[in-house]
Parts: structure tokens; sequence; C-alpha cells
């Protein structure tokens, strides 16, 4: 897979971990684990489970562009890799590939273990971006910027909340994912969800939840309380989380995106892709990757999701719709997690521009404070009236609130000029940020 089509995620730590090879060597694992939890529980000869664990940890033995193309005629590619692999080993091993198992049984558990690793990785690159938000958001704690509704400058704020609300977001998606990736489980049911095979083949006195234990075990999942052929949370659940995590990094290149606009120029990324016709940009390429994956992310979960409504014990169709899409959505949040990290520790902010930019309204934009001062002298509605009225004059003169404010003669004593600075109406930004800090 050469990733033409991918940029967000070619290269990515995930897209590594979620590879057709990286496919291969799960489903590999889960026959191999299976082998060996049927021997712990007494079903299996030890000396067959470590000779299918020995074939099934070399991947390089099977070609998985053949087994693609043979699972058309089975609609799974278990069903050729089970041939394929008990072809492989020893002849007396032969007849416990498999044994008892379903293929979504292994199909399940491989997509589980894949989640696994690709998470892990996710994780480590949150951490990364929650690292340098941390910083942008203590450094830039008193930075004043606008505030802005609706695409209108609204009241004064600061870079440092904006970060520290970045932040919020991108610990909001690590704790989903730490919660998400404790609970993956495999999968052991059978043909429908009953065992029935392993108790068929042989009386095993500690019952299914012991093999189905020492198969997760061997695989470092979670045990379920049951098969969950058709009963599908957890891949809803890792569907919602890497959804969310998407879009938390959607959130931080949208802010980035608009910011870094060339009219606006608050903020810059540190190395911007070039054009291939203009040779003066500087376009926000990290940014608007993230932001591709995000409007991406809500479809491939919609489709996940949808696979809830699973008929009987074993679905025709909703199971299969699953894996294409599960595997696209780790590689999306791989991806944006890799490109946020970057994104986030070398993003430019300029003060400078911020400063501009408050000046741009003529003072009006701290409107609604001229206004909480003047209402106990003025009254409330008269107050707004005023400034309503000042706010209109100023911008169709060109001057500013202040210098419109200045010839009403009700406020003659005030200090219009330290009423009007944006600086000194930020309200409890910094406050918030110090909490929003505090959290780990």
């Amino acid at each position: 897979m050469s990733g033409l089509f991918a940029p967000g995620s070619v290269g990515s730590p995930v897209a590594d971990a979620t590879s057709d090879l990286a496919f291969l060597e799960a489903l590999l694992a889960a026959e191999g684990a299976l082998t060996s939890a049927r021997a712990t529980v007494g079903l299996a000869p030890r000396g067959a489970a470590a000779a299918v664990r020995e074939v099934a940890a070399d991947v390089g033995r099977f070609d998985a562009r053949d087994i693609a193309r043979r699972a058309r005629e089975s609609g799974n590619p278990v069903i050729p890799l089970v041939a394929a692999l008990a072809a492989a080993v020893p002849a007396e091993a032969a007849p416990h590939v498999h044994r008892g198992a379903t293929s979504q049984d292994i199909l399940d558990t491989a997509l589980m273990l894949l989640s696994a690793r690709a998470l892990d990785l996710i994780l480590a690159d949150l951490a990364r971006t929650e690292r340098a938000l941390t910083g942008l958001a203590s450094a830039h704690r008193d930075t004043v910027m606008p505030g802005r509704t609706l695409t209108q400058h609204a009241v004064p704020t600061t870079f440092g909340l904006k970060a520290a609300g970045w932040r919020s977001l991108i610990l909001d998606a690590r704790d989903r994912l730490t919660r998400v990736r404790a609970s993956l489980p495999a999968q052991l049911g059978g043909a429908a969800g009953t065992l029935a095979a392993f108790r068929a083949d042989r009386e095993c006195g500690r019952g299914g939840e012991a093999l189905t234990s020492a198969f997760a075990r061997e695989l470092a999942l979670r045990t379920p309380e049951l098969p969950w052929h058709t009963l599908r949370t957890p891949v809803a659940d890792l569907a919602s989380a890497l959804a969310l995590t998407t879009g938390a990094h959607g959130k931080m290149a949208a802010d980035v995106l608009t910011l870094a606009r060339t009219e606006i120029a608050e903020l810059s990324e540190s190395a911007g892709g070039g054009s291939s016709a203009m040779p003066h940009k500087a376009n926000p390429v990290r940014a608007t990757l993230v932001a591709a994956a995000a409007r991406r992310a809500p479809g491939l979960a919609a489709t996940l999701l949808g696979s809830l409504v699973a008929e009987d014990e074993r679905p025709a169709g909703a199971w299969h719709a699953e894996w294409e899409p599960l595997r696209d959505l780790l590689r999306l949040a791989g991806g944006v997690a890799r490109d946020g990290a970057e994104l986030a520790e070398g993003l430019r902010v300029h003060p400078e521009a911020m400063r501009v930019h408050l000046g741009l309204t003529g003072g009006s934009i701290v409107s609604e404070r001229v206004a909480a001062e003047l209402a106990p002298v003025l009254g409330r509605a008269a107050a707004k009236e005023l400034l309503t009225r000042a706010a209109g004059r100023a911008r169709a003169e060109g001057r500013t609130l202040v210098d419109v404010l200045a010839e009403e003669p009700a406020l003659q004593d005030l200090d219009l000029a330290a009423l009007t600075d944006p600086a000194h109406y930020t309200g409890y930004a910094g406050d918030l940020i110090d909490r929003a800090l505090e959290r780990r």
C-alpha cells in the first residue's frame, strides 16, 4: 500500500502497524494463541501447540496477496489462511489448527490485537501533543487576542486559553482511548457463540471460561464475558473513541487554519508546505491533513456503529462491513496523532498581529465592558443604546470608540482609554488556564 491517496497517514507508525502484513501477523498470532490455549486446558498436545506457534510466528511463509485472492471464495481471509497454516505445520499438529473456532473468532481477535498496538502508538503521540500545548498555554497565559464568535470579533480572550482548550480535548481523547485500550477483548465462541465444539472435543472440567481466558492471556487482551459475534460494543466503543480523537485534533486544526490566513496571520506552522505554482506560499499542511482526517472520521465511525444492528448469532454483511472502515479509522487517528503532535510542537504564535487585530474595531471589542461600567450611571437600557449608537458612528466615521464616547457629556469623568483597553478585559482567562493545566 503506497499511500498515494493518504498523505495524512502514510509513513506513520500506525500505518505500519495496520498494514496487510501486520494484519496477517495478527491473524497468525490469534491462530497460534488458540492452539496454545487449547493445550493449556488440556485440549491439545503441548508439542502440537508449540509446532503451530513456531510456524505461525514466521509470517514470511505465507503469501498475503494469494490469501486475499482466495478469500473471495469464502468471504473472509481466515479460511484460506487456516488451510495454508495447516499445510505448513507438521502432520501431527495439523488437526489442532483452528480446531473448534470459527473464522470470526480469529478475525475479530486479530483486529483487536491490531487495534491494541495502534492505540499504544496513538497514545504516545497524544502525550507529545499534550506537552506541547501545556507549554503554549503557559507561555501565552496573558497573550491577548480577539475572541471570535460567528466569525466576528466578540470580546478579548487569550491565546493561552485557546491552547488550554485544545489540550483539554486532547486529554479527553487520551482518557477515552486509554479506557478502550484496556477493554479490548479476545473473541472466542465457535460456530454460534456456544463454544460447543470445544466441549464436544473433550470434556474440560474448568469449562469454556478457562479456555477463553487462556486464549485472551496469550494475546494480552481482555477476557470477554460472552462471545460478541453480534454484540459489537467493543467495535462501537473503539469507533467512537477514534472519531473523538480525530475530532479533537480537528478543532485545533480548524483554529490554526483560520488564524494562519494571510490577512490574519496570528499563527503559522513552523515548516509550511510549498505550492506547485506559487513560490510565495507556505501552506499550513499539518493542519490541512488533520482537518481532512477529521472530516472523514465521522462517516467511518457511522458505518461501524451501524454494524451494531447485526442479526442472528453471526451476521451476513454487518460484520464484513467493519473491517476496512476500522482499519481506515485507526490509520486516520494514527496520522492525526502524528501530525497533531508536529503541529503543536512547531506552532508559531504572533502576538504582534493579535495586538493589531484587537484595534480593528476601534475599541468596540470591549463594548460589553463599557456597557457594564455605564449601566450604574445611565441605566442598563440607556447604556446599551448609547454604546450601540456610538459603535455604529465609530464604524461609519472611521473613528475609535473612545473618540466618539469622549463627546458624550455624561462620560467626561471616565478614563475611557483604560476602559477600552482589551488587555484589561480578559475575565478569568488566566485562572481558567491555571485550573485547566492542573489536569494530568
